[in-house]
């Protein structure tokens, strides 16, 4: 069960398979131009919401894969200039995205919700339900990794399962690199995105 405690979270810049629509799972494709643009315009915003009194984060926990650390490298750079402060920034396995088995490189498709039911994985891949209990697993341990927020920067089917886990429809695409404040609130989470 995911801790009812705030966090942050932010997905990667854009990839050429992203804008290309094609399903990455735990393929290395690191970002493009686009989403190196994207990464330092939503750490700028991150610094500045942390800067401006909201809620500060107090470390970054990334996934390994490199479009996600890259991500994650810049707000803890954005934050340092903004703020003077250089905060710790790990990696957790538990993070890296999903594996598509035989879905990846392919285009994204209508198995998504019989995936997320669990009435189809595709060949190689990840269980849906696997997914999400090591997500919760991974962001549960930077929850209480000690004071303040943790910064989590990883991909889109991960925070597919994150929205499971808070009760959330997950069948919702989220955007590259927009930065989300996650607050549990009675009798649902609540979700701040913070855009231009």
């Amino acid at each position: 069960m995911l801790l009812a405690r705030p966090y942050w979270y932010l997905r990667h810049g854009q990839t050429d398979w992203n804008a290309r629509d094609l399903s990455q799972g735990r393929t290395d494709v690191p970002l493009n131009a686009t989403g190196e643009a994207q990464a330092v315009a939503a750490a700028q915003r991150v610094a500045r919401h942390w800067r401006d009194g909201a809620t500060p984060i107090a470390r970054i926990v990334s996934s390994p894969l490199s479009r996600a650390l890259r991500t994650a490298e810049e707000a803890r750079d954005a934050i340092a200039r903004a703020s003077g402060v250089v905060l710790p920034l790990t990696t957790d396995d538990d993070l890296i995205e999903v594996c598509f088995g035989v879905q990846e490189g392919e285009p994204m498709g209508t198995w998504y919700d019989p995936w997320i039911a669990g009435e189809f994985t595709p060949e190689g891949a990840e269980r849906f339900a696997d997914l999400r209990m090591r997500v919760v697993r991974a962001v549960n341990r930077a929850l209480e990794a000690g004071e303040g927020l943790p910064l989590i920067v990883a991909h889109g089917g991960v925070f597919r399962s994150l929205r499971s886990a808070m009760g959330m429809a997950p069948n919702v695409r989220l955007a590259n690199a927009v930065p989300l404040y996650l607050t549990p609130a009675s009798p649902e989470w609540t979700m701040t995105v913070y855009e231009e």
